[in-house]
This record gives structure tokens, C-alpha cells and sequence, in this order.
């Protein structure tokens, strides 16, 4: 009678720890809460919600008490009354104690909101900034894509860092420019709801450029008050900020809509004429079975004129200041149009899809004078780079639970038409020499992949694998008889990480992949197909703690290497590779809240890059940052007031193979204050408070002036900005 009493209640026991509640976890506006962490109060069995908002917690029955707490909102205690659970959370401020440390590969990800709350952002270039490490610089006037920096890499304009908005790519390949031309200005800051980032070349959902890391931002459902903003600077500085809501009062449908128009000269002796204009719709419309459809569209367009990259020995003999010209008549233009269609649906209760499909229609014209006189003494080496392109495509990806794991199984294509791609020899902008290229690129990628997430225990295991397959088609304009060259390619690359957590609030991972970038397309065709998709691999070794409940520290060892490196010839209009290369470095990362309103964040790399087939001594990388810093102190809702002092520092680093020409560093601070009266903010932003000379582009160029018998190699540089002071107004309502 005892043995069969110890094992009925053997079963009963084992019957209700195998049991499980699933709930759902929304906030006011029944948005689902991705990322939130639930944790039984009876024996510590805890769970995490994913994109639809969705958990399964095992070891739970009714009358348990689950914690459900989530960054930017309030903590809540609720009692399992009911097998599906719904829990509403309310939102607050945003406070690093809510952040728990999760079993997933992109965690860090979290302090993208902290650093967006704590450090707004009105500009599409300090958008970028929040990716820690990440540096960029501008050198076309404000209207040319950002240089970008990551690990090491002189990413140009995005070769080695994928950029999408809303799934939506943003490098553009094959490009009149330079490849994975990155334009991220038709993005406004002010509809960024989430930054997801990662580094290396471990993510099975990105492919083409995702080798340094990518970039993926995620627009707002909708603003919570309507916004009216004026900005006005130095150097006839202008902006104009509008935010509607389009949709009140409604549970189940969001539409806003955003507009921004910017205006400007910066500090140059002649004058930019800066102007952009960019607007941005979006709608969704949630279901009661938890799907969501979104519907977006924009529209951005802009012009401008630049001063180029001017050389140091002009400005050393005073013949030109630092923010002269040698041709003022650089410059250019570009519009992109954007419609992009997005679904978020549940199968069942262990599987849900992701989808969306794109179309792009983008226009391109840049006049740019790298060398001067160097090949044309008389009218001078100008050039025209120009393009018109459409862009279409889709992603899907399928998330099912099973068990103790979790697959994606995701496909897609993207498609680039480009029409007249085109460089010719101008004078003035208006006078066409020759042109020396002209054609029409095709080019098209289709890919699927496989990920997985198993868990055993505290470990978690990531394996996936990615294929992709490449067309290639180029038809030149300028050969004496019709001939469209084509070439085409498949890729497959495997990774695999290891995450070790022993709660959350201390993590262990070790990831490896390996991932590549594509060669354009007119280099592709004239070498018949070789070194289409060169390989990258890279690993990483590193940690994430919380030492303190409202600290967070991450650090990094990781190792990287390249097939092939791409170098951007802009008087030759092409892209030409350059070997072989290998980096590694370290990093680390501190959030600290000190008070309920104050935040410390700093962040430091430190990069060791050599190319792996020249002599040393000659295997320098040029432009490659070695040592990166970035940091500052902000402050949020203290009595009405917000804002932040910020520092970035970029150390000097080889401009060329031997390290004969340097590029000089900076150190840059900048600062802001805002005061919130009822509905009205007032803000004062600074950039270089200190008024540091620095460079913020620069490259080791020949070039030759017209009075110039010789040619001279030296650093041409873009002057960074001087002591800028900008007020703003914005109107809530």
C-alpha cells in the first residue's frame, strides 16, 4: 500500500512539473513586447517572449505566481488563473535593472533602447553612432553616404556591414559609387523605434556585406503625440520636424505619418547649399489571432555641392583655409522611394511567420575631383558617377518552437536593375569630356538558411547554415558591337555558436561563421566570374555580466579574416581587389545608471590588422582604425530637463601600405540640454564643444594642381565640423 502511494504521488508530482503555461505579453496598446522575462516565483523556471510577444513556460500550474519584467516598463506579478495568459504591461522609464541577459546571440541588443532613450538622436549620421564602435565620416557636403569604421575596417561606404531598415536592404550593390553604397538619409531619426545590431559573421538571416557586422533598424507603429519642430544653426542651418498621428484611439490599427526638410551651408567657404526633404508613412493593422500587416512607404530626395577632399600642403601654405576648395563645383544629387509591405503572423502556438517584400526606386548623380589636374591638366580630372536603379524583393522567415529548441527556416531574393551606370570626364558639371563607362547592370540574389537554437540546460547551441546564389549581367554601352556579359555564382556558409549562461545576469559565448561580401558586378564580368563572393571567417570569445543590478559590462576577443579586400579607385570608377587580410582585437563595453536619471556609457576597440600576402612593413591597411573610443554622460526627465556630454576618439592610423602617410586622430566632444515645459521642449546641441581642428575624412591621394609640374602623394582631407551651436522648439500635441 506504501509503494503504491509513493508512486501515485511520484506521478502527481512529475504531472505537474511537466506541466506548462503559454501567455501572450502586450503593452497598452496591445503591441506585443518581444525580449520580456518571465520567471516562476516558486521555483525559478523562467522563459523569454519573442517577436509576436509569445511565451511557453514550463514548471508552472495554476495558482503560480509568475514576474514578467521588461525594459521600459513596469515590473508585474501575475497569478496563473488560466492556461493562456494575456499581461498587459504599463510603461516607464527605462532603467538598467530591468535588462536580464538572454540565451541569444544578438543580446546586447538591448542596450540599443537604453542608449536611444538616454541619447536621442536627430540626425540619420548619429543613427549610426549607436552602434557601439561603430565611427563615421561624412565628405561630400552632407548629401554622399557616410564613411563607416567597424573592427578594423574601412568599410568605405558599407562593403563589410550589412544596413537594411524594416527588412528593407540599404546597400546598394554594384553601385555607380563604390560597392554596398550605404545611403541611410531617407531614414528619420525620429521614427526609429529599435536598433538590432550585430558584429562578425555569425548570422545565418544575413548574408551580402554582413562581414565587419550588419545593422538593422525598426521603424515606430506610431507616435505617441503629434510634433511640430524648428531647428535653426550656425552656417544658415534650417530643419523642420513633423510627427502625426493619423489614427486615435484605436486598438487594433496604428498610422502615422513623418516629414523632415533640412537646409544648410556648414562651415565651408563655399557655401553647400545643403537641402533635403524626406517623408514617411506607415499603417498597421493588428488581427485578433496576433498578426500584424504593415504597409510603408517614403519618399527622400537631396542636392548639394561639396568642396571635396582638399590637400594638406594647400592648406599648410595658406593658399586655401581649412574649409576651402580646389573645385567648388563638386557635388551632386540623389532620391530614393521606398514601398515596403510587412507580415508578422502566428501558424499555431509554437510557430509563427515573418514576411516581408520591398521595391525601391533610387536615383544617383555625384561629381566628385579626387586628383585635381593629375591626368587633364587643362580642364581637370572632374568625373560624374550616375545611375538609375530599381530594387525588389522579399524576405520570410518561419520560427517554430519544439521541445527544447527553436528553428528559423527563412528564404528570399533581391533584385537590382540598374540602368546607364555611368562615369564620364565633366568640367564644371555641366560639360561632358567622355565617357568613359556606360552600361546596364542586372544583378540578382536568391538565398535560404537554416537556424537553430537548442537548449541543454544552461548552454544554449546555434548551428545554421546559409546558401546563396548570385546573377551577374552587364551590358556595355560603349562597345562597338552589342555584348551583355554574365557570369553567375552560388555560396555556402556554415556557422555555429555556443552560449553558456549561468543566469541572467552572466553569459559565456563563443561564436564562428563564416560570411562573405559580393564584387561588383563590372569587375565580376571582366574577370570572367573569378572572386565573385570572397569568404570571411571570424570568431569571437566573450562575456556579458551584470555586476550590478543597473550595470552591464560586455567584452570581446575575436579574430577575423579576408579573402579579398575591395579598394574603390574613384578616378577609374572602379573597384579593384587587394588581397588577402586578417584582424583581430578586443572590446569592451560599460552601461552603468548611476541614478534613476543619470547613465554612463563608454565603449573601446582595439584592432590589430595586417594584409596577409605583402612583406612586412608593407602590410599595413590603410585607413584601418587600430583603437576606437566613444563615450559620455547623459541624463533624462531630472526636473524637466535631458540631454548629455559625449566624447568620440579615433586614434592616428596608416594612410597607405607602409605607413609613410598617416591619417591624423581626433578627439571630438559634443554636448546637448533640452527643457521639457508641458507640451513644448526647448534644446540647445552642441557638436565639437572644445572647437578641436580634426579631420573627419581622409585618404592618401596623388593628385597635381595646375600650377604643378609634379605630382604629389599626401593626405586630402574633409574638414571636420568646427564649433556648432543649433536651438530647437518642438510643439506636442
Amino acid at each position: 500500500m506504501k509503494k503504491l502511494l509513493f508512486i501515485t504521488l511520484l506521478f502527481i508530482s512529475n504531472n505537474i512539473y511537466s506541466q506548462s503555461v503559454l501567455g501572450y505579453i502586450k503593452d497598452s496598446f496591445e503591441n506585443p513586447v518581444d525580449n520580456a522575462y518571465i520567471v516562476n516565483s516558486s521555483n525559478n523556471a523562467h522563459a523569454h517572449t519573442d517577436e509576436i510577444g509569445s511565451f511557453k513556460i514550463d514548471k508552472t500550474v495554476l495558482g503560480d505566481t509568475l514576474i514578467v519584467s521588461a525594459l521600459g516598463f513596469i515590473k508585474q506579478r501575475v497569478v496563473v488563473n488560466e492556461s493562456t495568459l494575456k499581461v498587459f504591461l504599463q510603461n516607464t522609464i527605462y532603467e538598467l535593472e530591468q535588462v536580464s541577459i538572454q540565451p541569444k546571440l544578438n543580446a546586447m541588443n538591448a542596450i540599443s533602447k537604453i542608449d536611444l532613450q538616454t541619447n536621442p538622436v536627430n540626425s540619420s549620421q548619429e543613427i549610426l553612432r549607436k552602434v557601439p564602435g561603430l565611427f563615421i565620416g561624412q565628405h561630400a557636403g552632407g548629401g554622399k553616404a557616410e564613411q563607416i569604421f567597424l573592427r578594423g575596417f574601412d568599410i568605405d561606404h558599407g562593403t563589410d556591414i550589412a544596413i537594411s531598415v524594416d527588412g528593407m536592404p540599404v546597400n546598394m550593390v554594384s553601385h555607380a559609387h563604390g560597392q554596398g553604397y550605404a545611403d541611410l538619409h531617407f531614414l528619420i531619426p525620429e521614427t526609429v523605434q529599435k536598433i538590432d545590431f550585430g558584429k562578425g559573421t555569425y548570422y545565418a538571416s544575413k548574408g551580402d556585406f554582413a562581414t565587419a557586422g550588419y545593422v538593422a533598424f525598426q521603424t515606430k507603429e506610431r507616435t505617441e503625440k503629434n510634433a511640430i519642430g524648428v531647428e535653426v544653426g550656425q552656417f544658415n542651418t534650417f530643419r523642420t520636424l513633423g510627427m502625426f498621428n493619423l489614427i486615435e484611439n484605436s486598438k487594433t490599427e496604428d498610422a502615422f505619418l513623418a516629414t523632415e526638410y533640412i537646409l544648410t551651408d556648414g562651415p565651408f567657404d563655399a557655401p553647400q547649399d545643403f537641402k533635403r526633404i524626406n517623408l514617411f508613412g506607415k499603417y498597421t493593422k493588428r488581427f485578433s489571432n496576433n498578426s500584424k500587416l504593415s504597409i510603408q512607404a517614403s519618399r527622400f530626395a537631396s542636392n548639394w555641392n561639396a568642396s571635396g577632399q582638399i590637400p594638406q600642403r594647400l592648406v599648410d601654405a595658406g593658399v586655401i583655409s581649412r574649409f576651402g576648395a580646389v573645385d567648388a563645383t563638386e557635388g551632386g544629387n540623389t532620391s530614393r522611394t521606398n514601398l515596403n509591405v510587412s507580415l508578422l503572423k502566428p501558424i499555431n502556438e509554437n510557430t509563427f511567420i515573418k514576411a516581408n517584400a520591398f521595391y525601391s526606386q533610387y536615383n544617383f548623380e555625384l561629381y566628385s575631383n579626387f586628383t585635381f589636374f593629375l591626368e587633364d591638366p587643362i580642364n581637370g580630372d572632374q568625373i560624374r558617377q550616375k545611375e538609375d536603379r530599381a530594387i525588389y524583393g522579399f524576405n520570410a522567415e518561419v520560427s517554430k518552437k519544439k521541445d527544447n529548441a527553436i528553428y528559423q527556416f527563412g528564404l528570399g531574393f533581391r533584385s537590382d536593375e540598374i540602368n546607364d551606370t555611368e562615369l564620364s570626364h565633366t568640367k564644371n558639371r555641366y560639360e561632358t569630356l567622355e565617357q568613359l563607362q556606360l552600361g546596364d547592370i542586372s544583378q540578382s540574389n536568391v538565398f535560404g538558411y537554416i537556424n537553430a537554437d537548442y537548449t541543454f540546460g544552461k548552454f544554449t547551441v546555434n548551428p545554421s547554415v546559409r546558401v546563396d546564389y548570385f546573377t551577374f549581367g552587364y551590358n556595355d554601352k560603349l562597345a562597338t558591337s552589342y555584348q551583355n556579359l554574365s557570369a553567375d555564382k552560388y555560396k555556402v556558409s556554415p556557422k555555429m555558436n555556443l552560449i553558456y549562461s549561468i543566469n541572467n545576469q552572466f553569459q559565456v559565448f563563443a561564436k564562428s561563421g563564416l560570411g562573405f561580401h559580393s564584387n561588383d558586378t563590372r569587375v565580376v564580368v571582366a574577370q570572367e566570374g573569378k572572386d565573385i563572393l570572397p569568404t570571411a571567417f571570424s570568431t569571437d570569445l566573450g562575456t556579458i555580466f551584470k555586476p550590478l543590478p543597473k550595470m552591464i559590462i560586455n567584452t570581446a576577443l575575436w579574430y577575423l579574416q579576408l579573402d579579398q579586400e575591395f579598394v574603390y579607385v574613384g578616378d577609374a570608377g572602379i573597384v579593384e581587389p587587394s588581397g588577402k587580410t586578417r584582424r583581430m582585437g578586443v572590446e569592451l563595453g560599460i552601461r552603468y545608471q548611476l541614478t534613476d536619471w543619470l547613465y554612463f556609457d563608454a565603449d573601446a576597440n582595439y584592432t590589430y590588422g595586417r594584409s596577409i600576402d605583402e612583406p612586412k612593413g608593407q602590410d599595413y591597411i590603410p585607413l584601418a582604425p587600430d583603437f576606437t573610443t566613444t563615450g559620455g554622460l547623459s541624463f533624462t526627465k531630472f526636473k524637466g530637463f535631458s540631454g548629455g556630454f559625449r566624447y568620440r576618439y579615433l586614434k592616428s592610423r596608416p594612410a597607405n601600405e607602409d605607413n609613410s602617410i598617416v591619417a591624423k586622430g581626433y578627439f571630438v566632444n559634443d554636448f546637448n540640454i533640452n527643457y521639457e515645459y508641458k507640451n513644448i521642449t526647448f534644446g540647445i546641441a552642441i557638436e565639437n564643444l572644445l572647437n578641436t581642428k580634426w579631420n573627419e575624412t581622409q585618404f592618401a591621394t596623388e593628385s597635381r594642381l595646375q600650377n604643378e609640374t609634379n605630382s604629389v602623394e599626401e593626405i586630402h582631407f574633409t574638414p571636420g565640423t568646427p564649433f556648432f551651436i543649433k536651438t530647437k522648439v518642438v510643439y506636442q500635441f
